[in-house]
């Protein structure tokens, strides 16, 4: 389904005291203003001067990357990639779950989803509780294509092809791959990772340009959402993440300067709280 989205209310901008003072301030290093300026965490290596982060303030994009609910090949342990299996019943309790959570949250200005029906169904159920009209779908969303793995079980992909899974722990990216890992595509019409990432985070820059000073919610999937959370960390970091069904990860973008701050990871408050925690799925190998 795609749509206009109805805009949402936008958050007040810094008041001109804070304009004032910051423009008094020398820049500083990332460490130093990450002891002053708590609310401001810095791009790793940048030197950004108080004015730049004042200016910021009103000028990011609030990302909310959800995961979608569990499907049946989830918990039978199957890689999925681009193969399209619907939510099966927890899949659809757990949508239903965090939906009610982000229903009282501020309200999103547009959904965009992966147009994978695992994903889209759960997009439309979180589109319902939060009274947005229309949800984006888009193949740019989409997990990575896995290409001869899509099918098999995690244990039988491994026994297939275990270096293709090298720089992974049960499916949690690790950053200390060198080009050629990640640029390896997978045969019979597979992804590399880096692909993967380029496809994601150039669209999701475009949806961030479109939303300065507003709430998004992104619907996506397991190894995609892995890599957009690596776009956010330091050079060569080995950064270990789990990213459970139904989980939030928040993420802002800056419309003055493009760089991605990680807020949130895996959050599933609203499962523990509802019972269903024992049943999110934690991209442990089949999430792709």
């Amino acid at each position: 389904m795609r749509g206009t989205v109805r805009p949402s209310i936008q958050a007040a901008a810094p008041g001109p005291r804070w304009l004032r003072l910051a423009a008094t301030l020398r820049p500083i290093s990332p460490a130093t203003a990450a002891v002053r300026y708590p609310l401001f965490p810095l791009a790793c290596g940048h030197q950004v001067s108080a004015v730049t982060m004042a200016k910021e303030v009103d000028r990011f994009v609030e990302l909310v990357v959800v995961r979608h609910g569990e499907t049946s090949w989830n918990s039978s342990r199957i890689v999925q990639g681009q193969m399209d299996p619907e939510l099966n019943e927890i899949g659809k309790q757990q949508a239903v779950v965090v939906a009610r959570r982000l229903a009282r949250e501020a309200r999103p200005a547009a959904i965009y989803s992966s147009d994978l029906k695992r994903a889209a169904e759960t997009a439309e159920i979180i589109a319902k509780a939060c009274d947005v009209s229309n949800v984006v779908l888009t193949e740019a969303l989409r997990e990575r294509h896995m290409g001869y793995l899509q099918g098999l079980t995690w244990d039988d992909a491994m026994n297939k092809s275990l270096g293709v899974f090298k720089g992974f722990a049960n499916f949690e990216v690790k950053n200390g791959l060198d080009f050629d890992d990640r640029n390896h595509e997978l045969p019979d019409g597979g992804e590399s990772l880096n692909q993967l990432s380029e496809r994601c985070i150039s669209y999701l820059n475009k949806v961030a340009q479109n939303h300065i000073g507003e709430r998004v919610i992104v619907v996506g999937h397991g190894a995609a959402i892995l890599e957009l959370c690596r776009h956010t960390d330091p050079p060569n970091s080995s950064i270990r993440r789990k990213i459970p069904n139904t989980s939030l990860n928040i993420f802002r973008i800056s419309g003055v300067t493009g760089r991605w701050i990680l807020e949130r990871c895996g959050d599933v408050g609203h499962l523990s709280e509802n019972g269903f925690l024992e049943n999110a799925f934690g991209g442990d190998g089949a999430s792709a």
